[in-house]
């Protein structure tokens, strides 16, 4: 035990060290926190702390599920469904284009038809825990496309759920057609319960957990948090999805406010230990042969994240700064992609997978923090003929 706390704290302090020093530069704390984890990784020289990255997946889970769920309390169902067709339009788009590109760049390698879906979902989905510590980091919450890029990635992850359900046949979870389609059913079944609940049940639940004492609280919005997010998980549903979607159910209760202020300090440090263990995963051996499909599929996803941002300002009568910040936030990819590899390298899948998505998400996850906090740059260079300046308000 007392080996673990040490290696445990020595990663905590190395991240937030890195991450401190980055500060002083401008970078943002996603990439160095996985730097951190690669340094001490066991694929790198030099001092290991962790031999077997799943040592820390527990802890890891944690901070994507205090990500989502903050994210949830933070945004009510209201604001994720007031953009209606809108927002259905701008991420069908995204998905349309992503998805397609990455399922034809999957052919295009000739790797198989099953890693061909595999590459069209690791790069057709973007990161929710980056993109949403990204916009907390940003302080962008308020910003008038937030609510859009927040709206993309729930309905991105609730297709998440869908697509890994379907896959259950190529990934070997379902053993026909038949138990594809029942995985299916159930997810889908599950979210649309959640959904219910969070809109019609958010008084109820809110009795549940209600507490005057914050340390009551506490304890009882993270067991709801944890539950949901652990059922999720033995439905073939996300986990991260369970945890936001818990999250969207209190947002409708009296508390809202104060489990919004208590978690920050849960989603910070567990979120830490989420990117590095992420890092800790990479092996940069492995790169090499498959330097030129990954640096493919980051130059496509990259110019697809611009055209998405423009559409997406386009039909929404944002302007070219709202654009740009759509563009780079979304663009980050990372824990469903290391999901889907993982569950394809359990599936006996091409070996080609694992680094290939591994530097994939690894360059998008570190670029799109850093254009994101310099989209300025972007938008003033965009067209005004692609995304005209909303006429101004009387």
């Amino acid at each position: 035990m007392g080996y673990e706390l040490i290696v445990l704290g020595l990663a905590f302090l190395l991240a937030g060290s890195l991450a401190r020093l980055g500060r002083r530069v401008g970078l943002p704390t996603i990439p160095l926190f996985m730097l951190a984890g690669i340094i001490v990784g066991p694929n790198t020289p030099g001092p290991v702390l962790f031999e077997h990255p799943e040592d820390l997946e527990l802890l890891a889970a944690f901070g994507l599920i205090f990500l989502l769920f903050y994210l949830g309390v933070e945004f009510s169902v209201e604001d994720l469904t007031g953009g209606g067709r809108k927002l259905l339009a701008t991420a069908g788009t995204y998905l349309a284009l992503n998805i397609g590109a990455g399922l034809a760049m999957g052919f295009a390698f000739g790797w198989g038809t099953k890693e061909a879906f595999v590459i069209a979902g690791a790069t057709g989905i973007s990161s929710s825990a980056i993109v949403t510590k990204l916009l907390v980091e940003l302080r962008r919450l308020a910003n008038p496309e937030t609510p859009l890029i927040l709206g993309i990635i729930v309905i991105e992850d609730l297709f998440l759920a869908l697509y890994l359900a379907a896959l259950a046949p190529v990934l070997g979870e379902a053993d026909s057609a038949g138990e594809g389609a029942l995985l299916f059913l159930r997810a889908l079944g599950f979210l649309i319960v959640l959904g219910l609940l969070a809109r019609y049940g958010g008084a109820w639940i809110g009795r549940l957990v209600a507490a005057r004492d914050d340390e009551l609280l506490v304890v009882l919005f993270v067991g709801f948090a944890l539950l949901v997010a652990g059922i999720a998980y033995q439905l073939g549903v996300s986990d991260a999805i369970g945890a936001f979607m818990a999250g969207l159910v209190l947002a409708g209760t009296t508390v809202a406010r104060r489990v919004e202020r208590l978690v920050l300090p849960l989603r910070d440090a567990f979120a830490a230990i989420f990117f590095f263990a992420f890092g800790l995963a990479i092996d940069p051996s492995d790169i090499g042969g498959v330097l030129v499909p990954a640096a493919i599929a980051i130059v496509v996803s990259s110019v697809l994240a611009v055209v998405a941002g423009i559409v997406a300002a386009r039909i929404n009568g944002l302007d070219r700064q709202g654009a740009a910040n759509i563009a780079f936030s979304v663009l980050a990819r990372g824990e469903f992609a290391l999901i889907l590899v993982s569950l394809a390298a359990a599936a006996g899948l091409d070996e080609r997978l694992a680094p290939f998505v591994a530097l994939y998400v690894l360059v998008l996850a570190v670029a799109s923090p850093i254009l994101a906090s310099r989209s300025g740059i972007l938008a003033r260079r965009l067209p005004e003929r692609l995304v005209p300046d909303p006429a101004p308000t009387a």
